[in-house]
């Protein structure tokens, strides 16, 4: 931390946020509060019952709980100070706690692209290889998914937080956004990013989210070939799921490749987009999964009339 403080005199951000007015945000907090409360219990709902109900013990449900997950983990690494700095008239974060919402941010952000990769493999195997999906999609095939995911989110977010950190900042601090953003940050440091700057493009969302979306795009497309000629019961439900990843690999990816294809250019982060990738697409994919699922929904319903049982003393 001395070594950091020689190098550094700045020991805090400014953040600018996205109103001025005292007014609309006010209604931003409203906003914002409401829409986290329902990330919380949207993706919860989606875990207890996946975890409680036998009917969704399968790798579809066991990869669906896990995206809940790190929804609720990516909205939560920001959100709650968004929400708060809503109400304060002087928005600033630490030098640490800017580095620690980046990182968090980047490691779940990671983490989820990977998982929805391990969702296309798995819808992959269902419909084009259904006899042997129980053997391929093992546990212990799920298992490796998971902790995959985990280790590709810390890889990716350590890859670039280990030059982040080490950085000099000599001022100025003010962040044009309502979080610590990686490109900016590393835009105010007062040496030369260069080589820095070159390893966000790539690793940080632009060129590998495109990579990933095309990839994903190809296998759903692959898919789709396969299952033309089979009864149209089973091509219903096929695109019915498939809409729905779908649905959710274009809303989690398109944001992180418009955010970081250019995040050094003379223009600033779209605000817009960072809240639907940070605070609107962890809202919409437990609804798009639960209400295109009649599975989720059953289970559900199973849930809440459980409760209802409990509270009654019986």
């Amino acid at each position: 931390m001395d070594l950091l403080n020689n190098r550094s005199s700045v020991s805090e951000f400014v953040l600018v946020g996205l109103s001025t007015s005292q007014e609309t945000q006010i209604l931003f907090f409203a906003i914002f509060f409401l829409v986290y409360v329902a990330i919380i219990v949207g993706n919860l709902l989606i875990v207890i019952s996946v975890i409680v109900d036998n009917h969704l013990h399968s790798p579809m449900y066991f990869f669906l709980a896990n995206l809940s997950f790190f929804d609720l983990c990516l909205s939560s690494a920001a959100t709650p100070k968004v929400i708060s700095d809503f109400l304060r008239k002087h928005k600033t974060i630490s030098w640490w706690g800017c580095m620690t919402q980046m990182f968090f941010m980047h490691f779940f952000g990671g983490g989820e692209m990977s998982l929805l990769i391990a969702m296309a493999v798995d819808r992959y195997v269902a419909i084009c290889k259904p006899l042997h999906y129980k053997t391929i999609m093992s546990h212990r095939v799920l298992t490796g998914f998971l902790l995959l995911s985990w280790v590709i989110g810390l890889i990716h977010t350590t890859s670039q937080m280990v030059f982040t950190v080490g950085l000099p900042f000599c001022g100025p601090n003010v962040l044009d956004s309502f979080f610590c953003d990686l490109p900016l940050v590393i835009k105010l440091a007062c040496t030369d990013t260069y080589i820095l700057e070159l390893l966000v493009i790539v690793n940080s969302g632009g060129l590998l989210s495109f990579i990933s979306f095309i990839l994903l795009l190809i296998s759903y497309t692959v898919i789709l070939v396969t299952i033309r000629h089979q009864s149209s019961g089973g091509l219903s439900k096929a695109l019915s799921t498939l809409s729905a990843h779908i649905t959710v690999v274009t809303l989690f990816f398109g944001p992180c490749i418009f955010i970081y294809a250019w995040p050094f250019s003379s223009f600033s982060v779209d605000k817009f987009l960072s809240v639907f990738y940070s605070v609107i697409t962890p809202l919409l994919n437990p609804i798009i999964y639960t209400l295109r699922n009649q599975e989720m929904k059953a289970a559900m319903n199973r849930l809440r009339t459980q409760h209802v049982r409990w509270g009654n003393g019986g």
